[in-house]
Parts: structure tokens; sequence; C-alpha cells
């Protein structure tokens, strides 16, 4: 039975790759041992985080532009926390676009001054703010580029002269970007990388060194960059897992092309939302997001028909977030076309059911 899974995540992976690494448990490399028993210190698992990390920046193209590419444990979350620590010496600004940012500057108030840029929360993050003004004190600027709960993403990227750090948790290696104007990029893997356990955190090493405080060790991104995502033991699987997706991209084109991919499943979903007089979409129509589709139905007593549907089709995953109820169609790089057409297809059915 095929199920089109449409989860926010831990979410869908390459089915060659979930082959790939479920074969890594029982053997690694002919080794006679498995990937989760081998030591993070020997050659096979110092070979893959350094597959890992390479492709990593290979893909982004940032390879010698003075980038190093880390894979640590505690997810964005964390980041949220460390980017602080690190980068925070007296004031940081942050654009609050939903419940990821608005976590960040939490954490971030506990070391300097926070600056609000601007915030969509006044219409419950439904669209991204525009046109804001940048401090040119601050030590940092701080977006998210994808908001998966509220299905909103940042199309074109602040001009500053600052350095701009960015959560790209849910749609890091989808589309073509200049990812040499960040400073630091983090994401968690399980949305659109690998399995959750680890979290790629991408920095410019000279945006670093320049806070007074003392850093705690496995907070400090200079340890473990000296230390090669080494300093304690590293979540194996999570990371053999990533360097797989990364190489099953680059196998199928890079970036480009899935974001021609991409591109044709976001149209697909959106043009049907928007065609189709039992449903309409949360978010702004020209900050929709490309990796997260949320939308409701117009008339609540048809939830149930249109629930019954999906899982007779096989659609799994799809319930909106409690912020904002209705649907979501998470269509990240994984996600096939044949899928998104299954769901478009109930929702034209639908119309003939009610």
């Amino acid at each position: 039975m095929i199920k089109h899974n449409f989860s926010a995540g831990p979410s869908i992976l390459p089915k060659e790759v979930m082959k790939t690494a479920s074969d890594a448990i029982l053997e690694i490399n002919n080794s006679g041992l498995s990937l989760i028993e081998i030591s993070h210190r020997s050659k096979d698992f110092v070979d893959i985080m350094d597959n890992a990390t390479s492709t990593a920046l290979e893909l982004l193209d940032l390879q010698n532009k003075g980038y190093k590419a880390l894979f640590l444990q505690g997810g964005a979350s964390l980041q949220f926390l460390m980017t602080a620590y690190n980068l925070l010496e007296s004031k940081s600004g942050y654009l609050d676009t939903g419940s990821w940012s608005t976590k960040a500057i939490k954490e971030a108030k506990l070391f300097g001054d926070v600056i609000e840029v601007a915030s969509s929360k006044e219409k419950n993050f439904n669209y991204v703010p525009k046109n804001f003004n940048i401090d040119p004190d601050l030590d940092y600027l701080h977006i998210t580029t994808n908001n998966t709960i509220f299905g909103t993403q940042v199309k074109n990227i602040p001009e500053t002269k600052v350095p701009l750090v960015a959560d790209m948790s849910s749609d890091i290696f989808s589309k073509n970007i200049d990812f040499s104007k960040f400073s630091l990029i983090y994401a968690g893997a399980q949305k659109n990388m690998g399995p959750a356990g680890t979290t790629l955190v991408i920095i410019k090493e000279d945006v670093l060194g320049k806070v007074t405080r003392k850093i705690p060790s496995m907070l400090n991104y200079q340890i473990h960059i000296d230390k090669k995502s080494m300093f304690n033991t590293p979540p194996v699987f999570a990371v053999y897992t990533s360097m797989l997706t990364l190489e099953w991209l680059k196998k199928n084109g890079g970036i480009s092309a899935i974001e021609k991919k991409n591109s044709l499943k976001a149209n697909l979903i959106y043009n049907e939302i928007d065609s189709n007089e039992l449903f309409e979409g949360f978010a702004e129509i020209e900050d929709r997001s490309y990796m997260n589709a949320t939308f409701n139905l117009k008339n609540q007593e048809h939830k149930d028909i249109f629930n019954q549907m999906c899982l007779e089709a096989n659609i799994s995953g799809v319930n909106g977030h409690r912020s904002v109820g209705g649907y979501r169609a998470s269509i990240y790089n994984a996600m096939e076309i044949s899928s998104v057409n299954i769901l478009v297809e109930v929702m034209k059915e639908l119309k003939n059911k009610v």
C-alpha cells in the first residue's frame, strides 16, 4: 500500500535513501558491523561526516568561501540559544513571522537586547513583513525563511550590512538563493534533509569570536568546528541518512533541479485551492510557502467527508497545526508529484460528494 505522506516533520525521505540507510543498520561497508555500533572515530564514520559536511557546502555553493558545516544535536530549538550565545554582544534584530521565530526571540533575550524589526503576529502570521528598517549597529539580524505552521516563506532575502542569520529548517536545499548572504544558517534535519536527531549548521568563521562572555564548550561553535562535529559522540544514523539525502539531491541535479520540481508541486496544489470553491488558502498569496501549503474548508460541514476521502486515498499527515487549523500539505523535496496529484484529485472529487 502506497502512503502519500504530507507530514510536516518528521517527514518524507527518498525511498532509495531509506533502503540504503536501513541496510547500513545491519552492516556498513562490508565491515561485518552495524552503522550504529561502529566507533564514531573509525575511518568509516569519519568519511561519512566529511562527505556530509562537504556535500552540504557544495550544494549551497559555499565551498572555499570561509564557511564550515557542522552536524550537531538539539534541533533548531538549541540553535535559538546557541546563535545568541555565540553572536549577541549587545543587541540583535529578529523578524517575527511565526511560532519558531517567537521562540528564538525568547532565547535571545537571555543574552542581550532584542529588537523586533517587524512582526506579522497581528494577522496570526499569515504574511511576511516587508520594507522594515534594520539598525546598522545590530550584532546580527535573524530570520526564519519558511514558516511550517503558517505556510509562509520569505521570498526576498533582506539586504543588510549586519551579519544575517537564518533558521532554514523547513526549506533548506529546496530553492536557489545566494547563500553567501548569510553568516550563519541552521536547519533541523527532519523536515527536508534526514531523520530527527541532527541539525545542520553552516557558519562563516569570521562572524565568531566577537562576544566577550565565556561560552560553555558544548554551546561553542568554534569548539565544534575545531573538532569537526566530533566534540561529543555525534548522532551517527541521522548524519549518515542526511548524507545519503544530500548525495541523492546532488545526483538528481542539485538545488536547481529540485526547485523546478518543487514549483510544479506547489503550483498544482495552490491552483486547486484557488479554483475550488470549497477551499480557501490561509497565507497571503505573495508569501505562500512552496514547502507547506496551508488551507481550509469554507464549510466545516464538509470536514468529515473530506477526511474520509483522504483516508481512503491513503493520504497521511494533512491535518493543520492547532494554531491555524484546517489542513497543511507539506511538499518537501522527496515528495513526488504523483502524490500531490492524488491530493488534488481528492479535492476535486469532493465537489461531487457534497
